[in-house]
């Protein structure tokens, strides 16, 4: 058993170490080892357990198989107008390009989507899509992708290490550069050193910094920590997405995700008095507005008492039928039945707004993921600039393919033409004494008292409608909870430590909140997914990005104009959507 305090660790050597073994993390190593570099993977669950199977309803591409006047141009203009026009222009346009081969390779992977009677790939709807644009494997779609692509990881023998975790990137102390990181194996608690010359963050997002979230327990923002301190910028971090439908009760599956699916597959929203109450909100495109819409909607009905009794509104696809939901639907039925005891297909579920999404995170080169510390790239969730103010349903799973692979690409070619580079003991030594040192406190912070007061912190004052005074209340108690951090008490053996990896998760999560809270503050309107009842009209002079970055030990923020796109994509924007976002009519008044 390794004594608490013991410093040693194994140096292992790779070309690229990718952090994260979710759809990003194995596209890019797939990338990656096809151009002939040495990688190695690392997830902190077990390999094909990653975060991605929560994305059950689609993977957004314009195949046109549904409807055959979807193009790339379209899908462009839909995530650039419902990312409130805060989004990259080149990721988005490289993303809409390039999702469609993404589907068609993952189905020559072996992926078995759903079929036209034509035998073509199936598409559903989703909310704020002009078309019928979701690949779909009835409701298991991200189950699908992730399967598929393990199978391509094992195939090609890439090497992976599960149960593994990254605290922190080494640089060279000359170039800057990527030079290495530390591990901690969680298994035995036993420390390596990955000697590298890129790493790829494919980490996910920080949902669990809340208490109602749709997130698994790996979502603690680790990447966008680790990026942080080895100086990457960060950019819109105030983004957080609320997913309209989350399950209510029982409380131990509170926030739990109900698919985007379900609305996609023909289920109302309905009040307590039986309003399908949409048609207020949003009476064109009812149950698939844009999610901020859809989870306003129903936060506001429940807010001016029309919820039910537990807090909730009501979700109802019983008029599809129990065949028709059982076969695009499964997960959801068996979800409701064996966790709520209730079939979906004779009885209304209760639903609720659920943290489900950051569209915030780390910058990077739309082109190649890069960010601004030579050799750290970025691909998926953690990443930022796609998405801006708010996600479509069904792309974060192509942004996971088309990025990922990106990433991998950009890696190699970086790594074939790097120089020799340095990683010194000083540098390692001085991470390692920081991640034990929750073993040298006395009398310390429990970790996961830590935890929940972030997460009930977060979920009280930086929630879907937020104001000054909150935000600021929530930094103040955020901030304390970061000096009570600082003397945060790991207790045990190392081996399967769950207040270590607790101790090190809320110094992450502590960061991710106050870069958060720092932006939303700053922030002073309301766009896409960040609602202020203080401003709450949009206003054109915050076509900005707000970008975080560390400078000098403390922690900055810039207002960072949107990239103007060139004309001819401009051109493709749905101008009568942007005139509503303006509150004028169609005649631009």
């Amino acid at each position: 058993m390794l004594d608490n305090l013991d410093s040693s660790y194994e140096t292992i050597e790779y070309d690229i170490l990718i952090v994260g073994a979710g759809g990003a993390g194995m596209r890019a190593a797939i990338e990656a080892s096809d151009k002939g570099t040495k990688v190695l993977l690392l997830c902190k669950s077990l390999l094909g357990k990653a975060h991605t199977v929560m994305a059950e309803g689609g993977i957004a591409a314009s195949l046109g198989n549904i409807d055959p006047q979807d193009n790339w141009k379209i899908h462009f203009s839909d995530t650039i107008v419902e990312g409130q026009s805060i989004s990259n222009w080149k990721m988005a346009e490289i993303f809409a390009k390039e999702a469609p081969d993404r589907v068609l390779e993952l189905e020559r992977y072996g992926a078995l989507f759903d079929r036209t009677g034509d035998g073509l790939i199936m598409q559903r709807p989703f909310g704020a899509h002009s078309y019928r644009r979701l690949c779909y494997v009835g409701d298991r779609t991200g189950l699908e992708l992730i399967r598929t692509l393990e199978d391509q990881v094992l195939n090609r023998n890439i090497p992976y290490i599960d149960e593994a975790v990254v605290t922190g990137i080494i640089k060279d102390p000359t170039s800057g550069a990527v030079s290495g990181a530390v591990v901690i194996r969680i298994r035995s608690g036993a420390l390596l050193f990955v000697k590298c010359k890129a790493v790829i963050l494919a980490t996910g997002g920080c949902g669990k910094v809340y208490s109602v979230t749709s997130n698994s327990w790996e979502s603690t923002g680790d990447g966008i920590a680790i990026a942080y301190r080895a100086g990457a910028e960060l950019m819109d971090m105030e983004m957080m997405q609320f997913h309209p439908t989350g399950m209510i009760y029982p409380a131990g599956v509170r926030g739990m995700l109900i698919t985007e699916a379900v609305r996609g597959e023909g289920g109302i929203l309905t009040n307590i008095d039986g309003e399908r109450f949409m048609a207020r909100y949003d009476p064109k495109r009812m149950e698939l507005s844009a999610r901020d819409v859809v989870a306003r909607a129903i936060y506001t009905e429940i807010k001016e008492g029309r919820g039910t009794p537990n807090g909730a509104v009501y979700l109802d696809i019983t008029q599809k039928g129990e065949a028709y939901i059982k076969k695009k639907l499964p997960s959801m039925y068996y979800q409701f039945l064996e966790f709520a005891n209730v079939d979906i297909s004779k009885e209304k579920m209760e639903v609720a707004p659920t943290v489900h999404y950051h569209m915030g995170g780390v910058r990077v080169d739309p082109e190649t993921a890069v960010t601004n510390v030579p050799g750290l790239y970025a691909a998926g969730e953690v990443a930022s600039g796609l998405h801006g103010a708010n996600r479509l349903g069904g792309n974060s799973l192509s942004d996971i393919l088309v990025f990922g692979r990106r990433a991998g690409a950009a890696a190699a070619d970086y790594v074939k033409i790097a120089a020799d580079l340095v990683a010194t003991p000083e540098d390692i030594g001085k991470e390692i004494s920081r991640i034990l040192s929750p073993f040298k406190a006395t009398n310390g912070e429990n970790p996961f008292d830590l935890k929940d007061k972030i997460a009930q912190t977060m979920w009280r004052y930086v929630g879907i409608v937020r104001n000054e005074e909150d935000l600021k209340k929530g930094l103040e108690e955020i901030q304390k909870i970061r000096l009570d951090s600082k003397n945060v008490q790991a207790r045990g053996p190392r081996g399967y430590n769950q207040s270590w990896a607790d101790s090190l998760s809320v110094w992450n999560m502590v960061l991710d909140c106050e870069a958060l809270i720092m932006s939303a503050i700053t922030r002073k309107e309301s766009r896409g997914a960040h609602t202020r009842s203080d401003y709450p009209k949009k206003d054109d002079a915050w076509l900005v990005n707000i970008v975080v970055k560390l400078k000098e030990g403390q922690m900055v923020l810039d207002k960072i104009p949107v990239p103007q796109m060139p004309d001819e994509l401009k051109a493709l924007l749905n101008r009568e959507e942007i005139l509503l976002w303006k509150g004028k009519d169609k005649s631009g008044k």
